[in-house]
């Protein structure tokens, strides 16, 4: 099997699209000599530089969810940052970390729905969910690009067009979704990776922010991680909200709605939380993420955030195995190793 690294730049171009597959308006005619490489969306309000750095001056706001052409990326030269990457946007720049990589690719839809459900993958930059099957109806969650869902039916609006009824597994309810905006994930992308491979192993390191995977004590896969941040300082050591120690996997799920103590000052209300691998009774697990892009550095409130892409290898890599019809399993698999801080 071959090794896979996925680095920024790399993530970038696997990511990345065609100007020609943009179902958005031309560029206007300044920027018509440079290529449009791929679609970012704001995950916070951010701010454009006319230069690649946090003290150049600062040329206007893109508030949330703005869905932007990213021209082209450069890293900058503040090497005390670890995520020096930077997209190049119409008339400057935006650090990458507030910015997901998004595409917009609308699916053909289906009808046929088994009794079990599907896993479900959304394409585009983001897609309102309603409380019913039809634009007349409140709206629910937005439901962003590369997030996973259980659908367990279709129906048509009045219009004709088709929506999706997506299992809510937080509140145990039903939200309808666009039925073009989802991707219907099929059973071979979900076939298990290396599976007669039997000594592997992960391992997590909290001061370098990474994590790696091996099949017998080769590395097949690298790529950076946001572990969790550092709660406190004893006997001199910074204790990380990511548990440091031997674990392995215990549970595995395609889809989790992960929420927060309403009380905690930092709650979160992350629906459809794709390719959870959990590692902890906690509830730390390996997993997708869609809030953020700033990888190698701590970030979560304990899990080990990674790229959508990473989290489904990892999911596929793992073991327990979970069929495609089962929306989780639980038993114990994959040997992990979190590494201690150094720090």
């Amino acid at each position: 099997m071959s090794t896979s690294n996925f680095s920024r730049r790399q993530f970038l171009k696997l990511a990345g699209l065609s100007a020609g597959a943009l179902m958005l308006p031309p560029p206007p005619p300044d920027e018509a000599p440079r290529r449009v490489e791929q679609l970012g969306r704001a995950v916070r309000a951010l701010y454009i530089y006319d230069k690649p750095a946090f003290d150049a001056k600062q040329l206007n706001l893109l508030t949330a969810d703005t869905v932007f052409n990213i021209l082209g990326a450069v890293e900058s030269d503040d090497k005390s940052n670890p995520n020096r990457m930077w997209h190049r946007v119409r008339r400057g720049f935006v650090h990458s970390a507030p910015v997901q990589l998004v595409r917009w690719d609308l699916q053909p839809v289906t009808r046929d729905v088994p009794p079990e459900g599907f896993i479900g993958e959304v394409t585009v930059p983001y897609t309102e969910t309603r409380v019913g099957p039809g634009p007349q109806y409140k709206t629910g969650y937005r439901y962003y690009y590369s997030t996973t869902y259980w659908v367990k039916d279709t129906t048509t609006d009045e219009t004709g067009a088709v929506w999706y009824q997506v299992h809510g597994d937080l509140k145990k309810d039903f939200a309808w979704a666009r039925g073009e905006h989802i991707r219907r994930v099929r059973p071979e992308e979900l076939t298990p990776l290396s599976p007669d491979v039997q000594n592997k192993r992960i391992e997590v390191n909290l001061d370098q922010q990474t994590i790696r995977c091996f099949e017998n004590d080769k590395a097949v896969l690298e790529s950076r991680c946001s572990t969790g941040i550092p709660l406190r300082r004893e006997n001199g050591r910074l204790i990380f909200g990511t548990p440091a120690g031997e674990w392995q996997v215990i549970r595995k799920r395609a889809s989790r709605h992960m929420q927060g103590d309403l009380a905690d000052v930092s709650f979160y209300d992350l629906p459809g939380v794709p390719w959870c691998t959990y590692i902890h009774w906690w509830g730390v697990a390996i997993h997708g993420t869609y809030w953020h892009n700033d990888f190698g550095r701590p970030r979560s409130h304990g899990c080990i955030n990674v790229p959508s892409e990473v989290a489904k290898w990892v999911y596929r890599w793992t073991t327990p195995t979970v069929p495609p019809n089962k929306e989780e399993v639980e038993a114990r698999g994959t040997p992990v190793t979190v590494l201690p801080s150094e720090a």
